[in-house]
């Protein structure tokens, strides 16, 4: 991981970034009263806009692929496939540390829980495999090629749940290929069992069609540097987003749009959301150059993957220290927040605050012109 000045690319691009970390820290971090249903994941099929949060991310990884791997054409084989592989490792690594050491916290005491139940996939650990597999994609086949696959692996994906699912199961929760799969490989005590049973949302199965959110963002991303000012070629854009949210609409009674199971049909609705945000983006700032509040969320996006870190590894310390009966989190909700707006308002105005604290950190490291880089 490196620390080095970088230079503003594409201002719609790094305010796009920078709004999906802002609302992935809001939704990531609630207080201790309830939340609004928008802030809340689909209980399973369907979807709400916090589903949108990861797949954007992920949208966004490919467009930040789409200025990075300009730098390759004048590297080696040896070199690119090195570069590719280290931060592949490096963000694995990160996300499989960063859920050890959280699940290692009981209240306010840390007992480090054996290798045996640890949780091995989850968020960083889907964008590491995601960003390793497309960036090879993209390297080395042809982009009909690469689209090609991309369509062919939605398709796979929707016969391999079918298929090997139970009959009449098979997008359930306990009667999922995805499901039945990571048992094989992993076993119970590997997966995530938020949903009461062992079931992980970034399994191994989920991971080929969340690739081709990564791969939209990197064409988009070239797409938009291409034809930035090309007015036809930007509503062009807009239409495509359109018309992928018609198809998932289409797909979606014979392959539910379902976040925890990364269906393909989730995968085409959240592009072509992705599409049209960004379009609208860029018929802001650069159209109509109202660009005054796009300073905030710049911030975000020159430090996406640091801050997103920052802001996981922070909550998991404040779980760790004893203030009264429970924890600084705690305590603040308890006192400041549920005690003057009780309930889902009090729940937001925490997880906003939070989410400026991570701000902050952001700012000075902006002020200081650090911008780090795996």
């Amino acid at each position: 991981m490196s620390t080095k000045p970088t230079t503003q690319r594409f201002l719609p691009l790094d305010v796009f970034r920078g709004l999906t970390v802002c609302f992935m820290i809001i939704v990531n971090t609630p207080g201790t009263g309830d939340s609004y249903a928008p802030l809340e994941h689909a209980a399973w099929h369907g979807f709400t806009p916090t589903d949108l949060v990861f797949p954007s991310f992920m949208f966004a990884v490919g467009n930040a692929m789409s200025f990075a791997m300009k730098k390759f054409q004048s590297m080696s084989n040896g070199e690119v496939l090195g570069k590719i592989f280290k931060r592949t490792a490096i963000i694995f690594l990160l996300g499989y540390l960063l859920s050890w050491f959280a699940h290692s916290v009981h209240g306010t005491s840390f007992v480090l829980e054996p290798f045996s139940h640890t949780r091995i996939l989850g968020v960083l650990e889907r964008i590491a495999l995601c960003y390793c597999f497309a960036s090879l994609m993209i390297l080395y086949w042809p982009e009909k090629w690469v689209w090609g696959v991309s369509i062919a692996l939605l398709f796979v994906y929707w016969g391999l749940m079918y298929f090997f699912g139970d009959p009449g199961d098979f997008y359930t929760l306990h009667g999922n290929a995805e499901l039945k799969l990571d048992l094989f490989v992993m076993g119970p005590d590997h997966l995530y069992h938020g949903e009461g049973v062992p079931f992980d949302p970034e399994g191994i199965l989920s991971t080929l069609p969340a690739i081709v959110n990564v791969v939209a963002g990197y064409y988009t991303g070239r797409y938009v540097q291409r034809y930035r000012e090309d007015n036809k070629k930007l509503w062009q854009l807009a239409a495509i987003g359109m018309v992928l949210i018609v198809l998932a609409m289409c797909w979606n009674p014979f392959f539910p749009i379902n976040k925890k199971l990364w269906t393909s049909s989730f995968v085409l609705h959240t592009v072509g959301i992705d599409l049209l945000i960004l379009s609208f983006l860029i018929l802001i700032i650069d159209k109509l150059g109202l660009t005054g509040w796009t300073g905030f969320f710049t911030v975000f996006g020159k430090n996406p993957l640091f801050l997103y870190l920052l802001s996981e590894l922070l909550l998991v310390i404040l779980w760790m220290i004893p203030v009264g009966t429970g924890n600084p989190i705690s305590w603040i909700n308890d006192h400041l927040f549920q005690a003057y707006w009780p309930g889902k308002l009090g729940s937001l105005l925490f997880a906003i605050s939070y989410m400026l604290v991570c701000w902050l950190a952001g700012k000075i490291l902006d002020w200081r012109k650090i911008y780090v880089r795996v």
